[in-house]
């Protein structure tokens, strides 16, 4: 099943400047979830992060897959839409990040976030940020759902 913006939008709390998933185009519950985000270079990060040499930051990245993991995680868990909407993630750790290559305007960055573990509101996921099928981050990433 394809998620578009306005899908994401029912299931995230995020809204612009950062909502940092655009479509989410594979979703196996409990297992993965594959995703993406156009960079444009109207996005308001790049009037500082650098305006002469536009990089899309690593730490807009890392949120960008935690994203893409917080829609893997409401979906696979047993609730309503009135019990999901009193929810929400929160990360609790981000290890082994890695930047590889460098994410420029006009790059369609790829999320796949796969889970390694999950237990109760606790989820550990594996993510991978690609470009073009390139490799350009990756991080273990550390959330919990709990009560807004």
């Amino acid at each position: 099943m394809i998620y578009s913006v306005t899908d994401i939008q029912k299931i995230l709390p995020h809204r612009y400047p950062f909502l940092l998933v655009d479509r989410i185009t594979e979703l196996k519950k409990e297992e993965l979830v594959i995703g993406y985000k156009n960079i444009s270079i109207s996005e308001p990060v790049f009037q500082g992060h650098f305006p002469d040499h536009p990089i899309y930051p690593g730490v807009m990245i890392l949120e960008g897959m935690a994203q893409a993991g917080g829609i893997l995680a409401f979906e696979s868990m047993e609730m309503s839409k009135e019990e999901a909407a009193q929810k929400v993630v929160y990360f609790m750790s981000i290890d082994r990040a890695k930047f590889r290559s460098p994410v420029r305007p006009g790059d369609r960055l790829e999320y796949h976030m796969h889970v390694v573990k999950h237990k109760g509101s606790i989820w550990v996921l594996e993510g991978k940020a690609y470009v073009d099928g390139n490799l350009v981050s990756e991080a273990e990433l550390k959330a919990m759902i709990v009560d807004k």
